[in-house]
């Protein structure tokens, strides 16, 4: 609007000056006076207009104070002479890594914290936040548009070592990663509350201790692990045992069973029956008997 408005004015007064003077063109100048108050007349006619985008409000100033409410997306019909100040209100993320280009500023960004017992953590971490819809003309009278860099990233790495002091470095690694995040997103939630936005999650990506740390974690885990194997093969050879055992006992009470009921008769019975089938069988032709004991039995072959 003001480039039209100032673009129109000039046009009014060449037409006035090319009026007042003796010149040929002289004549044409109540059609630049035309054309100089149709093109501010454009201006101001569009700046009565104002197209608010979908995940987006308005904040409204006038003459450099911020007035109260927020436009909504869609058309709004408003003074000309105010300016709008377009906030994006849906979820942002902001990530902070050790990894380059990875996060929103180049090179290592990551968060580098003293845990309780001295050593130095470095964590990777993602910000999902938005901006409270009602609270945008305050954030925008008190902080600005760049609230990014003046509330969010400060104040995020300020509470990860803030809370970081009350864990030791195996721990923010592998017990208690979980409780401390869960911390730091309660005293990040309550801060950005306090500025007009919300805390939607916080996303620990990456914690990484220093080698020697690391390497020790590496062989306790792998100590583990072959311990857990050794309960597993003792467990394997118990059962086996065990089965042996009680196969033998099955054995043993077989044997018992078969010694207590055997009679001599019935293993003469027994006897006669296996003589009298090898006797019929088309293998034995001579059978020699010999009293009381067990007859000899030869084949032909």
């Amino acid at each position: 609007m003001l480039a039209s408005i100032i673009i129109g004015t000039l046009l009014i007064l060449v037409a006035y000056f090319i009026q007042k003077s003796p010149n040929p063109f002289s004549k044409f100048s109540i059609y630049i006076i035309y054309v100089g108050v149709f093109i501010i007349f454009i201006g101001v006619f569009s700046a009565m207009f104002v197209q608010i985008n979908p995940g987006k409000v308005g904040v409204k100033s006038l003459f450099g104070k911020v007035q109260k409410g927020v436009l909504p997306s869609g058309l709004h019909l408003i003074n000309p002479l105010m300016d709008i100040t377009i906030f994006d209100v849906q979820t942002h993320n902001y990530t902070m890594s050790a990894v380059l280009d990875e996060g929103d500023k180049g090179g290592d960004d990551a968060i580098r914290v003293l845990s309780n017992d001295g050593l130095e953590v470095v964590i990777d971490l993602t910000v999902l936040y938005r901006i409270i819809p009602e609270q945008a003309p305050t954030i925008y009278q008190t902080i600005g548009v760049n609230y990014t860099d003046k509330i969010v990233r400060p104040v995020t790495r300020t509470r990860i070592r803030d809370n970081a002091v009350f864990y030791d470095a195996v721990a923010l690694y592998s017990t208690k990663r979980e409780e401390f995040q869960q911390r730091i997103f309660k005293s990040i939630e309550t801060d950005f509350k306090s500025r007009g936005l919300v805390l939607e999650q916080l996303l620990i990506r990456n914690i990484n201790l220093p080698k020697s740390v690391k390497s020790t974690i590496e062989s306790k885990i792998n100590a583990e692990q072959e311990a857990q194997k050794m309960v597993f093969v003792l467990q394997k050879e118990k059962q086996e045992a065990e089965r042996k055992r009680v196969e033998a006992q099955g054995i043993a009470d077989y044997q018992r069973i078969i010694t207590s009921t055997l009679t001599d008769k019935q293993l003469q019975y027994e006897m006669i029956k296996a003589q009298k089938e090898i006797a019929t069988s088309s293998n034995a032709k001579v059978i020699i008997m010999n009293g009381k004991n067990t007859p000899l039995i030869l084949s032909d072959k």
